[in-house]
C-alpha cells in the first residue's frame, strides 16, 4: 500500500469510528435534566406583521430550536386554518424540530382547528384533552388542558401538560378553569409538569389557587408580555406538589419578533 493510500485509509477509519461513537456524553446528560419551554406562538403571526397577516413558522421554529428543549408547551396553535394558509402548525414544528407531538383542539376556527400542543424529544403516549369550564357568555372562548405521557431516556414516565386560560378582564372563567385543572390532576400518580399561558399575574387569585396544587419554577419571575417593555408575567411552568423535581434554572427568553409573548425556559431535574 502506498503512503497516500495508507493515509487515506487511516483518515477514513478515524472518521467512521467518530461518526459511530455516541455523542450524548459530550453535550449533556439527557437523563439527569429536562429542558422545558412554554411559548404562546400567536399562531406564528409576528406582532409587527399582524396587519399583513404574515405567518412565519420558521421564526417560531428557530426560537424553539435555539433553546434545545426536551419538552415544549405551545399555545395559540393553528391547524389547517385559512388565516394561517391551511398549514398544520403542530405538524410543521414537530417535523422541523424532529420532535414528537400532540395537538389538543379547543375550538373550530376559520375552516380549521385552534388550540394547544406539546412537543417532546421523548416518546409520547396516552394523549388526553380535557375541556375546561366557563360561564357560558358569548365572549367565553372554550379552553382546554392537553396532556400526554413522556417516557424519559431512563425509562421513567412523566405527564406533561399545556394549557391556555381565558383572556377576559374578569377572573371568573380563569378561576373556574384553574379549579378544574386542580381537580383533574389531583389524583395523578406520575410526576407532572404543567406549562402555559394562564393569563394571570403571579399576584392574582388564579395563581394563588394554582399554587395550592403546583410549584411554579420561580416566585420572582421575569415578565413575559408584551414583548416590548414587558410588564406582566402570565406564562408559567410548574410541577405538581410532592413530585421530586428540582429547579436548576429558569429564564425568560428575550425574543421580540416571532410572537406577542416571550418564551420561558426551565431546566428541571427529576431526582430518583
Amino acid at each position: 500500500m502506498t503512503r497516500f493510500n495508507f493515509v487515506s485509509y487511516f483518515l477514513l477509519l478515524t472518521i467512521l469510528l467518530f461518526s459511530c461513537s455516541p455523542k450524548t456524553s459530550i453535550t449533556r446528560n439527557d437523563q439527569s435534566t429536562i429542558r422545558v419551554l412554554t411559548y404562546n406562538i400567536h399562531h406564528a403571526n409576528p406582532p409587527s406583521k399582524a396587519k399583513e397577516g404574515l405567518i412565519d413558522l420558521d421564526a417560531i421554529a428557530k426560537v424553539i430550536e435555539a433553546q434545545k428543549p426536551d419538552l415544549v408547551a405551545l399555545q395559540e396553535v393553528d391547524v389547517n386554518t385559512k388565516r394561517s394558509g391551511n398549514i398544520n402548525e403542530a405538524v410543521f414544528l414537530a417535523t422541523r424540530l424532529k420532535m414528537n407531538f400532540y395537538f389538543f383542539k379547543a375550538i373550530d376556527h376559520d375552516g380549521g382547528d385552534y388550540g394547544v400542543a406539546i412537543l417532546s424529544k421523548y416518546p409520547l403516549s396516552d394523549p388526553q384533552t380535557y375541556k375546561l369550564p366557563n360561564n357560558g357568555e358569548a365572549k367565553a372562548e372554550p379552553r382546554v388542558l392537553g396532556m400526554g405521557t413522556a417516557t424519559l431516556p431512563d425509562g421513567r414516565k412523566i405527564r406533561f401538560a399545556s394549557t391556555h386560560l381565558d383572556a377576559q378582564k374578569s377572573e371568573e372563567n380563569r378561576m373556574m378553569q384553574v379549579n378544574e385543572i386542580n381537580k383533574l390532576t389531583e389524583t395523578e400518580t406520575l410526576p407532572l409538569i404543567i406549562a402555559g399561558d394562564l393569563n394571570s399575574n403571579t399576584s392574582s387569585e388564579v395563581v394563588k389557587v394554582f399554587d395550592k396544587q403546583f410549584v411554579r419554577i420561580c416566585t420572582d419571575c421575569g415578565f413575559t408580555i408584551p414583548v416590548i417593555n414587558p410588564k406582566n408575567t402570565i406564562d408559567h411552568i410548574a410541577f405538581k406538589k410532592g413530585n421530586n423535581f428540582e429547579v436548576i434554572s429558569h429564564q425568560v427568553i428575550n425574543e421580540t419578533y416571532a410572537s406577542d409573548h416571550l418564551p420561558v425556559l426551565a431546566i428541571l431535574k427529576l431526582n430518583k
